[in-house]
């Protein structure tokens, strides 16, 4: 079990991506995401990830910049979008990210979702990127099992991440037991379930039992499924609270009750029917 931000599950190409990160989905540009970037590399965070559609890609860059970490001790992630799919479009796609990040090289790349038709396409020029070696690993992001399955027919080199909505309200078993069989590492985006989870009568007692918070018990819960997460804060003390998870671990019981919460809600779209951009 990970005892550190710092700590890392290996991809199946080699690459050590660390368990827990900091997402700044719906962080605005500029002082929100440089403060909040900063805040948690300061804070030992070594893993930012981040999107095209954000449109923060550029403050991301800049709190790398002015953090003083060096490059090679981070591990940064961003997205294609789904107007970008398609072989030509990704590759013109991906060099906007990294003049935007104002980084050389990305640690992973990830199709945010995967619409129809075009994700096979897209995937060529992933492996393109992969293979120039821009890319350190490249993923997708919201792929069911039918998805992948779909991908992997034709796939020269494997997913080595898929990033999904994940949190006590959506398990996924059948998702992660194919992901774990394929050697694909899950990754849990929303998983507070955007806050929605932290009233949780359950979730509440059992983080009395262990004097935590409701977020830090989640956040455990998801490290003990072998499930790399990504919470996401612009509040510093909520940033360090977040990483305080490593000093504990749950029973068996208590994973088997939060497990029990699943209700296969979301809080975000449906794969299937997410269509924006396509």
């Amino acid at each position: 079990m990970p005892s550190s931000l710092k700590d890392t599950t290996t991809l199946h190409n080699g690459v050590k991506m660390p368990w827990m990160g900091l997402g700044v989905f719906k962080v605005k540009e500029g002082e929100e995401v440089i403060q909040s970037v900063k805040a948690a590399l300061k804070n030992g965070y070594i893993h930012i990830d981040t999107a095209a559609i954000y449109g923060n890609e550029e403050g991301v860059g800049q709190a790398i910049k002015e953090s003083g970490v060096p490059r090679e001790n981070l591990f940064i992630t961003t997205k294609l979008w789904n107007t970008e799919q398609g072989y030509d479009t990704t590759l013109k796609a991906f060099e906007t990210s990294m003049e935007k990040l104002g980084l050389d090289y990305l640690d992973l790349y990830l199709i945010h979702w995967p619409g129809k038709d075009k994700y096979k396409d897209t995937w060529r020029a992933f492996e393109k990127l992969y293979r120039d070696g821009r890319v350190r690993a490249i993923g997708v992001s919201n792929f069911l099992v039918h998805h992948l399955e779909d991908l992997l027919g034709t796939a020269e080199i494997k997913p080595m991440v898929n990033q999904v909505e994940y949190h006590p309200h959506l398990t996924q078993k059948d998702l992660q037991a194919f992901c774990k069989k394929e050697g694909i590492q899950l990754e849990a985006w929303s998983p507070l379930k955007q806050g929605q989870l932290l009233n949780d009568p359950t979730l509440i007692e059992i983080a009395q039992k262990y004097n935590k918070s409701v977020a830090q018990i989640i956040l455990r819960w998801d490290l003990q499924n072998e499930v790399v997460t990504i919470p996401k804060s612009i509040n510093e003390q909520r940033i360090i609270e977040n990483s305080n998870v490593f000093d504990f671990e749950l029973t068996r019981e208590d994973m088997d009750r939060i497990d029990g919460l699943n209700k296969d809600s979301r809080a975000g779209s449906h794969p299937d029917q997410m269509m924006v951009g396509f």
